[in-house]
């Protein structure tokens, strides 16, 4: 095969965004002369993350239709043309063999001048929910890289690949890091410990929930990982910082997340499509707290798709202050209840995620 050149187009969030990295360097590992370039949106974070993991970015003036009355949806039907011949632009310049998806809203038009013009597409889907992007361009790309089962409900079942969702692989590499992870982290080896994530703006609900009740986990002897986010980081650490010798560590953000989670024995978490992946495949029980404001309320979908097999539990946001303490503190102390959990959640887990779909997009150029 020549030098395949391949568009990647993602972003919005970091869960379309990293997903995106991933396959472009999965495709670099499987052929090292690809070339590669993005495209996204303006002002968006991909514009900054992708190039810091050192590919090119051309931006696109689009952006999301707002559920909500908005003066911003005025716009709406100007920016989508606009996007719509800045991406035929770039595709008639880079000539690429294929294109790839991950969601978000530059995707939708990057992939539709795609078929359009008859480039081999694909697209990546993270949630058991598909996005209103996706689900549109199911319908004419040529395959569909699920995580979920029983996603036939959105897309044809002859495009469907079961693939999981890429993930950094220095993440869930755990295995005998528990010791490391507690020195790295300040902690007692031998005591039970929470870690809590709620992505980098942090979770409002889960640490208003914790925050209030922090007495009873020094009481219970339980020590926490906590990444109260952007939001939430200084009132957290305020309410706190006289507790870190008692074992309650809060970051802002943790960078060290093969560390966090090789120390966890309990996981508390929103339910993105890139966190439940990393708790599928470490393999940690968690208890879930859904986003309940994200789009289509997958959160809560991709949380149910783990619960209703038992091997997770989920707390909605709005019962999160009255029950979120009780049911983490009963739940880190019972062993058996752990190891039930963890037993449970091991079978979602599909490693390799990204040299899959590399490895599927690339089969479409040789067709």
């Amino acid at each position: 095969m020549p030098s395949p050149k391949v568009i990647l187009s993602g972003g919005g969030t970091g869960g379309h965004i990293f997903p995106a990295i991933a396959i472009a360097n999965a495709i670099k590992n499987l052929e090292p002369n690809a070339e590669i370039l993005f495209v996204g949106a303006q002002g968006r974070m991909e514009m900054e993350k992708v190039p810091a993991a050192g590919y090119p970015i051309e931006g696109l003036w689009i952006s999301g239709f707002q559920r909500s009355l908005s003066l911003k949806n005025l716009m709406f039907p100007f920016k989508v043309i606009k996007s719509l011949q800045a991406a035929k632009k770039i595709i008639e310049k880079f000539n690429p063999d294929l294109v790839i998806g991950t969601g978000g809203y530059a995707s939708g038009p990057v992939l539709r001048i795609a078929t359009k013009k008859k480039i081999p597409t694909l697209i990546q889907e993270q949630n058991s929910y598909a996005g209103i992007t996706n689900k549109i361009l199911g319908k004419s790309v040529n395959k569909v890289c699920v995580a979920f089962e029983n996603m036939e409900r959105f897309f044809p079942a002859d495009k469907i690949v079961l693939t999981g969702n890429p993930v950094r692989k220095t993440v869930i590499e755990i295995e005998g890091k528990r010791n490391k992870a507690c020195e790295f982290f300040g902690l007692h080896k031998g005591k039970k410990t929470i870690l809590i994530i709620g992505g980098s703006l942090g979770a409002k609900a889960i640490n208003e929930a914790i925050l209030p009740q922090i007495n009873r986990f020094i009481e219970e002897d339980v020590q926490l990982i906590w990444q109260a986010g952007k939001v939430s980081f200084e009132t957290v650490e305020a309410g706190t910082k006289h507790l870190k010798n008692k074992g309650i560590k809060v970051h802002q953000f943790i960078a060290e997340m093969d560390l966090a989670y090789a120390a966890a024995d309990l996981v508390i978490s929103r339910a993105g499509a890139i966190a439940v992946t990393e708790i599928v495949l470490t393999k940690k029980p968690a208890i879930l707290v859904p986003l309940p404001s994200a789009a289509e309320d997958h959160q809560t979908k991709n949380a149910i798709a783990l619960t209703q097999h038992d091997a997770a539990l989920l707390i909605s946001n709005s019962q999160a202050a009255n029950l979120l303490t009780e049911q983490a503190l009963n739940l880190v102390q019972n062993d058996e209840e752990l190891s039930k959990l963890a037993h449970n959640i091991s079978p979602f887990g599909l490693p390799n995620s990204a040299e899959v779909i590399a490895k599927e997009a690339l089969k479409l150029i040789a067709l």
